[in-house]
């Protein structure tokens, strides 16, 4: 883990392997799925090790990961901050990620679920790497439920 506390904390995530380096004073860390170092911010420490666990624990092909992408929302250019396609490109997950020491609390389910109107995924999930909530919404029955896990790229209903 890096020096720097303010940003990075201990997670409830296996330990990933992330390159980081300094930049003009500046932590960086190595996105993956950018392909390109990014600012090392508290809620960066989280996405990567987040995605790094999608991949590597759960079985996530890096390819059909994206990071910060964007979405209109009414007028608004909004990002989300993750999302997994399915095998036809179509978006089927959206991830929102928050700092550990921001509780997850109505307004981020709020937030991706106003990205969920434009992009109507079956799977929704917001972390802030010590609780993870993961709800599956069924849009023939009009229902949604929460997993009590993080499914498995094989457990998904794709």
């Amino acid at each position: 883990m890096p020096n720097n506390t303010n940003k990075t904390s201990v997670l409830n995530l296996p330990e990933a392997s992330l390159s980081i380096k300094q930049n003009e004073g500046k932590q960086q860390v190595f996105d993956i799925l950018r392909r390109r170092y990014v600012a090392l911010t508290a809620e960066e420490w989280v996405r990567q090790h987040f995605i790094h666990y999608l991949i590597h624990y759960k079985g996530y092909p890096a390819a059909l990961l994206g990071n910060e992408v964007p979405l209109k929302v009414g007028p608004l250019q909004k990002r989300c901050d993750s999302v997994l396609y399915g095998k036809d490109t179509k978006p089927v997950m959206i991830l929102e990620y928050k700092a550990s020491h921001i509780s997850i609390t109505q307004k981020a389910f709020d937030q991706i679920c106003r990205y969920n109107i434009t992009m109507r995924v079956p799977y929704l999930i917001v972390s802030n790497g010590l609780q993870h909530y993961c709800c599956h919404v069924d849009y023939e029955k009009g229902t949604y439920s929460f997993l009590t896990d993080v499914p498995s790229y094989e457990e998904l209903d794709l």
